[in-house]
């Protein structure tokens, strides 16, 4: 049977995206739950942004991954129930809630390490083929940022 979305070219590229992100998601999450590691797929960001930095507020994160601010909540909700990080007051400014790993993260952390490390051999050599589509998903990421897709439609549709 064909593929429609193939069959639609270009028309077909942003569920294509779906369709791959969705697929690497669910494989990633029963991959997880195979080997009886307690995390989400999308939790390693948030691990090495603090494993890197130590401490962070919830916008940081959200600004360095460019993640919406709701989506980071979420994510760092879950990560906080199953005690991955804690949050602790700001000395300089007692508004604010700085994120941490906790101990049980980093007691963790060099399973993690080992496991994220074959999943980029896995990727490496998934791409293998197609060397250049990280720099060109970052050119369209790029492009995106200078002018999101609503608004290059809209200006299409004036002309």
């Amino acid at each position: 049977m064909d593929d429609f979305l193939l069959t639609l070219n270009i028309e077909g590229f942003t569920s294509r995206l779906k369709r791959l992100s969705d697929y690497l998601l669910y494989s990633t999450r029963d991959l997880y739950d195979e080997l009886d590691i307690a995390i989400e797929p999308n939790w390693n960001l948030v691990i090495r942004l603090l494993q890197k930095n130590q401490q962070m507020t919830l916008m940081e994160i959200a600004d360095q991954i460019n993640f919406s601010h709701p989506a980071v909540v979420k994510i760092i909700k879950k990560m906080k129930k199953r005690g991955f990080v804690k949050t602790q007051p700001d000395q300089t400014d007692g508004r604010k809630q700085l994120l941490l790993l906790t101990p049980k993260a980093l007691k963790q952390l060099p399973q993690l390490e080992q496991l994220w490390q074959t999943q980029i051999t896995v990727l490496t050599h998934l791409l293998k083929d197609s060397p250049n589509f990280l720099t060109e998903l970052g050119h369209i990421e790029e492009q995106l940022k200078q002018q999101d897709y609503k608004q290059r439609v809209l200006t299409q549709l004036e002309q």
